[in-house]
């Protein structure tokens, strides 16, 4: 049995980073299938990787068929690479609701996850996929957040909302990004306070910012800047959680 973890946070507090280094990470050890949920799709362009269609792409073809049609489809999204295989959600080609694009993403997470050790979603920004349900059967849930009470708001709500829905993530953990140092007590006081536990903090890393205007991907980052010191510290600590699962 596979685990499921999300990755979720308001937006611009660095979650396809997060999601994209949980994947180099669990890759190199494991099958992975990493999904893209969020309709700004920035998660392959992280991974370097290019996609032809997504399932907003296909949409419109199986809008009439049902739900059930898109098993015969899977592979006209799922983008197989050496390392992990990638399915991204992208935008409907017209406007309109995706409520069955969301029905899709629910069947690839209940589907898809059980031929793979770990999933990796990197959730659309905000709280939408909770009250879509779309991340209903995650096992661990990140929650990222900055050095911000908008951050540490949205984190809140996450937690909040969750319960609220009666959504059971086995595990809830924050990552604080690019956070100073002489914040770090502070912030980790505050998100106790609202019940949540931080698992760790990732330092401001100019790096990552000069990589993305480059255009290289997350596998590039070299293993002795802070923010994969900082990572690697963070994701020994969500393995050794899964193994109490």
């Amino acid at each position: 049995m596979g685990y499921v973890i999300a990755v979720s946070g308001k937006g611009g507090t660095g979650k396809t980073l997060i999601s994209s280094l949980l994947i180099r990470h669990f890759s190199k050890k494991t099958p992975v299938l990493a999904i893209d949920a969020d309709p700004d799709s920035n998660l392959p362009e992280a991974l370097g990787v290019k996609v032809e269609r997504t399932v907003g792409d296909i949409r419109e073809s199986i809008t009439g068929e049902g739900v059930a049609a898109f098993e015969g489809k899977i592979q006209e999204v799922l983008v197989e690479e050496r390392d992990f295989d990638l399915f991204v959600m992208g935008r409907p080609e017209q406007e309109g609701c995706y409520c069955v694009v969301n029905n899709i993403l629910r069947v690839a997470i209940d589907s898809l996850s059980k031929n793979y050790d770990i999933t990796i979603i990197d959730c659309e920004a905000g709280l939408e996929h909770l009250s879509r349900r779309t991340t209903r059967n995650v096992d661990f849930m990140i929650v990222v957040t900055d050095a911000t009470r908008k951050g540490i708001l949205t984190a809140k709500r996450v937690k909040e909302i969750a319960d609220e829905l009666n959504i059971k993530f086995k595990k809830i953990r924050v990552i604080v990004n690019r956070v100073a140092p002489e914040l770090r007590e502070e912030m980790e006081n505050a998100l106790n306070e609202a019940g949540l536990e931080v698992i760790g903090f990732i330092p401001h890393d100019p790096i990552v910012a000069e990589y993305d205007l480059k255009g290289k991907t997350v596998f590039e980052l070299p293993e002795d800047t802070p923010v994969v010191q900082s990572f690697n510290e963070i994701v020994s600590k969500i393995e050794e959680e899964l193994k109490t699962l």
